[in-house]
């Protein structure tokens, strides 16, 4: 994780110097900065510098991580990711139904309310798969 937080502060440093280069040039060429896309960049800062910071704090908690070792092998980082299941439909679903929805932005919003309904029997379906029939706890 320490390579994330590195790249994270390179990250804020180059965003720092972005917007002071994007307030210089909209006051120059306007006669006044631009205040949203100068806030919105300058929210750029501090949420690298913010997600940096908490990385770093996660990293002075626990011990060194296989990728934080110069000389770790890809096998030290070996072990059980997750649980997937295999033949669950709803992950395909709830794709589908969010790409709807996100088409709407392009199609129209008469989409999106379309695109809700499907989007939320996706995500019940999703979280609840294992609390009902064969897999029930």
């Amino acid at each position: 994780m320490l390579s994330n937080v590195r790249i994270l502060l390179v990250m804020a440093a180059y965003f720092t110097l972005t917007t002071i280069a994007y307030g210089v040039w909209t006051y120059i060429d306007g006669g006044a900065i631009e205040p949203i896309g100068t806030a919105a960049m300058g929210l750029l800062i501090i949420l690298s510098v913010f997600v940096a910071y908490y990385l770093w704090m996660g990293v002075r908690r626990t011990s060194t991580l296989p990728e934080d070792n110069l000389d770790a092998e890809i096998a030290d980082d070996a072990g059980e990711v997750g649980f997937f299941s295999p033949w669950s439909w709803w992950p395909l679903i709830l794709g589908a139904a969010a790409g709807l929805a996100f088409l709407a932005l392009a199609v129209g919003w008469w989409l999106f309310y379309i695109s809700v309904p499907f989007v939320i029997v996706g995500v019940i379906g999703f979280v609840y798969e294992y609390s009902r029939g064969q897999h029930a706890h």
